[in-house]
């Protein structure tokens, strides 16, 4: 008889959040083994609510064999402190009532989002289950938070860290998602002892997203959709957010209006996704009249094979202080299309490493733009050269080896059952 599995995704299918898409692989690639049960929120990571899912207290449903059940939450706004704390609450407190629905349960599996929350909910399902909790921090809070700059009041910031800290260590096996998290876990508790963990990498589902050729009918059809056709393509994926400096990017990315690749190819850059940030970037936009940005909407996660691919380049970006504390999954999308990346990541970063020791790209500090311009130039001048066409390659073959989904869900499964 399988033994039982409880998972608080926050957001999962169809929400297109990469926490979410990695939550789903997750619970669909362990029913192998268990029987999963997910509690999440009604789709509602673009702040709207479809009326089908204003009307109940709790939605149960079936996605293949994972049992879900989505409790409601207010609809909110991104740049909005204030109703995005109100959602994030809304779902914390349905998501206890919903773990009486569930019935018993061998394993608790909680992520750290919502930021402190999540691990609450993990404490809190452990001992109203009688269950073993597994402690997935994707982000390291109050430290992303602090890193940031988002909130700046001690008091909270010190009971956060004092509540995280309490979630990790009424945990049974604490995950990390890098090297340098793995750091970052050791330093909150030296001098203390150190909860049990393991590291496991993020993914990407090779089997769905993978490379295709410039000529594909899916990829073509994007690029012209907006304006991308005969176009040399640098492309951020995701979510448009706090934790990027995606505005000081756009001010060097405006430079390059009007340039061009040695083959005669219009240089573009484009932003696929939303978040908090995305109405300063076009603002910026209008106001420099830059001709060289496009803004895209998120895909649906059918569609996401052809926009990825209809890059030339790849950015892979965090803010300066992000390192140890929060480690990009867009990566994974990136070298499962072969892509070459631009890489503005510190220096010890999970992603940054996996970069370097690949070869799949070229790295540059947070902050530096003068060496971000460079680097551009660089990709510019070599676009289809022999270095530029072997980055991508090189990506696509260290995932197919070393970071597939079926690779680190069997990871996850083993040290579950060594509990």
């Amino acid at each position: 008889m399988k033994k039982k599995i409880l998972i608080y995704a926050h957001y999962y299918a169809p929400d297109v959040a990469s926490t979410g898409q990695i939550l789903q692989d997750l619970a669909e690639g362990m029913t192998y083994e268990f029987e999963v049960t997910v509690i999440c929120t009604v789709p509602s990571y673009t702040g709207k609510i479809a009326e089908e899912y204003k009307r109940k207290k709790v939605f149960r449903e079936k996605i293949g064999d994972v049992r879900i059940l989505r409790v409601p939450v207010p609809e909110f706004t991104k740049s909005s402190k204030k109703s995005r704390i109100k959602n994030l609450l809304a779902y914390y407190l349905g998501a206890r009532k919903a773990t009486g629905m569930v019935g018993e349960q061998d394993y608790v599996f909680a992520i750290s989002q919502p930021p402190i929350m999540g691990g609450m909910l993990g404490v809190y399902g452990k001992k109203k289950l009688g269950a073993k909790l597994i402690y997935c921090i994707q982000d390291f809070n109050p430290e992303q938070i602090m890193a940031t700059g988002y909130f700046r009041m001690k008091p909270i910031l010190k009971a956060a860290m004092w509540l995280d800290k309490r979630n990790c260590r009424k945990s049974d096996l604490v995950v990390t998602v890098g090297r340098d998290l793995c750091e970052t876990l050791e330093q909150r508790f030296q001098g203390e002892t150190v909860p049990n963990y393991v590291m496991i990498n993020n993914w990407i589902d090779e089997k769905e997203i993978y490379p295709l050729p410039p000529d594909d009918a899916g990829v073509t059809a994007f690029r012209r959709e907006y304006g991308l056709d005969e176009k040399f393509v640098f492309m951020y994926s995701g979510n448009i957010g706090l934790y990027y400096d995606l505005e000081g990017l756009i001010q060097v990315i405006g430079e390059f209006q009007n340039a061009k690749t040695p083959d005669g190819r219009e240089v573009m850059f484009a932003f696929v996704g939303a978040g908090s940030v995305l109405d300063k970037l076009k603002s910026y936009q209008q106001d420099h009249g830059l001709t060289n940005v496009v803004f895209i909407p998120y895909q649906e996660k059918e569609r996401l094979i052809y926009s990825l691919n209809a890059a030339d380049i790849h950015w892979c970006v965090n803010a300066k202080g992000i390192k140890g504390v929060s480690c990009p999954s867009k990566f994974y999308g990136i070298a499962a299309v072969g892509k070459p990346v631009l890489a503005v990541l510190e220096s010890g970063s999970e992603v940054r490493m996996l970069i370097e020791e690949i070869g799949c790209g070229k790295c540059v500090e947070p902050g530096e733009y003068e060496e971000i311009r460079k680097t551009i130039l660089w990709f510019i001048d070599h676009a289809n050269d022999e270095d530029f066409l072997r980055m991508g390659k090189s990506a696509y073959e260290y995932l197919g080896m070393h970071l597939t989904k079926e690779a680190s869900v069997r990871k996850y499964v083993e040290a579950i059952n060594r509990l």
